[in-house]
C-alpha cells in the first residue's frame, strides 16, 4: 500500500505519467469536460470531495510550475480564490475569461479531475514542472 497521501490509483497513475509542461485540471462539478479528455470523476455528492482538498492532495504529489484560473473566480468566488492562491503559494497564476479557460482545457489538458464542489468557477489548470 502507498505511503503517500494520494491513494486513488487512477489519479496517482495520471500524475506519475505527467511530463514537463503537461496540464491537468481540477474542477467543480459543473465544468463541461470535453469527451476526448481523460476524466477522473471523484464527485460523490454535493461538496464531496471538495475542490480545495483535492487540489491540496494533488499538490502533495505534483510539482506545479504554473496555474490558470478563470478571472471570474476573483469576483464571484473570492473566498475560494483566496484559499486557492494561498495553497499555490509561489506558483504563478494567470487568469483569463471563463470561455478562454474552457478552450485551454479542451486544447491542452491531459486529464480533468472532477470534484463534488458546488462553488462557481472553482476550477484550476495545473502545469507540471520538474523537480530538478
Amino acid at each position: 500500500m502507498k505511503k503517500t497521501q494520494l491513494i486513488h490509483s487512477e489519479l496517482s497513475h495520471i500524475l506519475a505519467a505527467l511530463g514537463h509542461t503537461d496540464m491537468i485540471v481540477v474542477c467543480d462539478s459543473g465544468l463541461p469536460i470535453p469527451r476526448h479528455l481523460k476524466r477522473i470523476d471523484l464527485a460523490l455528492t454535493r461538496g464531496v470531495p471538495g475542490f480545495l482538498e483535492t487540489v491540496k492532495v494533488i499538490l502533495s504529489e505534483l510539482c506545479v510550475e504554473r496555474a490558470w484560473i478563470a478571472s471570474e473566480m476573483k469576483e464571484k468566488s473570492r473566498p475560494m480564490y483566496d484559499q486557492l492562491t494561498a495553497l499555490l503559494d509561489r506558483v504563478p497564476i494567470q487568469s483569463l475569461p471563463h470561455e478562454e479557460f474552457k478552450r485551454l482545457v479542451e486544447q491542452k489538458a491531459v486529464a480533468v479531475v472532477r470534484t463534488g464542489e458546488y462553488t462557481p468557477y472553482a476550477n484550476v489548470i495545473l502545469q507540471s514542472g520538474v523537480v530538478f
